[in-house]
This record gives structure tokens, C-alpha cells and sequence, in this order.
């Protein structure tokens, strides 16, 4: 009996988004398996927030498809699909109530609302403690996102994604504003995160390859609005790649299954 074959968790084929005169994506393919856990990169302008706002429906094609778990856009309510689309970015960060606690913030990321007004059910409640548990801050439940540091209020907006229970969760830029240790105990916890099982698939938007950890199995990197190379990353993360994604010679090390990358000492810095 032959198994049955699931749907990409991603299937972007040919997609295209002008504005104007102006192409913002040119001819972008792309597919996600399931069990793969994937790097976007790319220097700024090259496209990353474009193509994630045209996953999550807050950006038209002009050409091409899109399909999340086989769910094509302009065939399905994309709205309702974007529930299974976990997002943390800076700009969610940026919108939570200050006097809102830890626990409260979870339980919202099942309404998709900020600031939610409603009152929780206790099953809610019970869910959300569930997953600070999961996320690995319990210790936080009744803490206000006013006293929480940066870090922790990385661990909660996933926290937040999670209470959907998305099978696809992007982090556009997760380690933004934190310190050097927040950013490796953040990384750390992404790791552990990632492996657990009956995790969603994972997507980090970076510009810092310091931020790949070994979880992470495979690369997207863009240029100009174009795919300058997809696929698994041992094949692909080198300094050649990188050299050519931000236009400056690149050397790329690595230790331990941690990358470092540093810009060629031949190489004109322009300011």
C-alpha cells in the first residue's frame, strides 16, 4: 500500500509582487518540507519582509502561487490559514499592554488580538500555563510584559504563537535589542525548542549567521528580490554565498556547529 504523501509545510512557485514600476519580488520558488527547520537570509532590501508579508496575506502577488499545507492563496480564506502560521517580529513586541501579565499574553495568541479584552476560560488558562511550562517560563505567569526583559518577552511572544498551535512559526528577527547573553540563552532555547517533538517548523529571518544553530537544516538566501540559492545548508552556507548575498568579500568560519563570519580585511567598508 503506498503512504500517503502530505503537502509541503511551504510551496511557493514563480511568485512575483510589483508595485508601480518597482518589482519588490522577481520570480521567487521556494518549498518547505515537513521536518526541516529553515534560515532565511539576505542583506536589507533583498526581499525577507516581502516575502513575509506575502506568506502571512498582507502582501498580493502580482504572479504566481502560493501554497501553505496545500492551502493555495485565492483559494482559501487566507485569513483563517494564517492561524496556523505562528509570527514574532519586533513590531508584535512593540504593541503588548504594559500592566498585561505573561500568562494573559499567551492566552491572547489563541484569539489573534492584542490587548484582548475578553475574559480567559479556565481550559485557556490552563493551556497557556501548559505552554510557559513548554517555553520554559512559568516562573513568569504573573510577571507584567512592563518588567520583562527583553529576552523573556522573545520566550513569550512564541509562547503566544504557540497557544494557536501553529505547524509553521517565523521569527523575523528574534534576537533584535538583546544583549549578547540574552541572545545566546535565546539561541539555546530555540534550539532545545526545535527538537522537541510535535514542534512547529521553524523559519529564522537573520542577518547573522551567529544565529544559526545546529537545528536549523536548511537555507534561503536572497538578493535584489531574487533566490540566490535554496537548499540544505551544509551544502550551501559558505563564504562564497555570503560574499555574494551582501556584496562584500566574506569569510565564513566554523566551531562546534556555531558559524562566526567576518568581512575580508581586502575589502573597502563604505559607511
Amino acid at each position: 500500500m503506498k503512504a500517503r504523501q502530505h503537502p509541503p509545510v511551504l510551496d511557493v512557485s514563480r511568485l512575483t509582487i510589483y508595485r508601480g514600476d518597482t518589482v519588490i519580488l522577481d520570480d521567487v520558488s521556494w518549498r518547505v518540507g515537513r521536518g526541516q527547520h529553515w534560515v532565511m537570509l539576505g542583506a536589507n532590501g533583498s526581499g525577507k519582509t516581502s516575502l513575509l508579508s506575502a506568506l502571512t496575506g498582507y502582501l498580493t502577488p502580482s504572479a504566481g502561487e502560493m501554497a501553505v499545507f496545500g492551502e493555495r492563496f485565492g483559494q482559501t480564506d487566507w485569513r483563517e490559514l494564517r492561524k496556523a502560521v505562528g509570527l514574532v517580529s519586533s513590531s508584535i513586541r512593540q504593541l503588548m499592554a504594559d500592566h498585561e501579565a505573561a500568562l494573559d499574553t499567551v492566552v491572547t495568541g489563541k484569539y489573534a488580538m492584542i490587548d484582548f479584552w475578553g475574559t480567559p476560560s479556565a481550559a485557556d488558562r490552563r493551556a497557556a500555563r501548559r505552554i510557559l511550562q513548554q517555553i520554559e517560563c512559568e516562573h513568569l505567569a504573573e510577571r507584567p510584559w512592563l518588567v520583562l526583559s527583553q529576552g523573556e518577552r522573545q520566550r513569550i511572544l512564541i509562547g503566544r504563537a504557540l497557544m494557536a498551535r501553529p505547524r509553521l512559526m517565523i521569527l523575523d528577527e528574534p534576537c533584535a535589542g538583546l544583549d549578547p547573553a540574552a541572545r545566546e540563552h535565546f539561541l539555546r532555547f530555540l534550539e532545545r525548542l526545535g527538537r522537541q517533538p510535535g514542534a512547529p517548523t521553524l523559519v529564522l529571518v537573520t542577518h547573522h549567521v551567529e544565529e544559526i544553530m545546529p537545528v536549523f537544516t536548511h537555507l534561503l538566501a536572497l538578493k535584489g528580490g531574487r533566490v540566490l540559492a535554496a537548499g540544505p545548508k551544509r551544502k550551501l552556507l559558505n563564504s562564497a554565498l555570503l560574499s555574494e548575498a551582501f556584496a562584500t568579500p566574506m569569510r565564513l568560519r566554523r566551531a562546534k556547529n556555531r558559524y562566526s563570519l567576518s568581512v575580508a580585511a581586502s575589502a573597502r567598508v563604505v559607511i
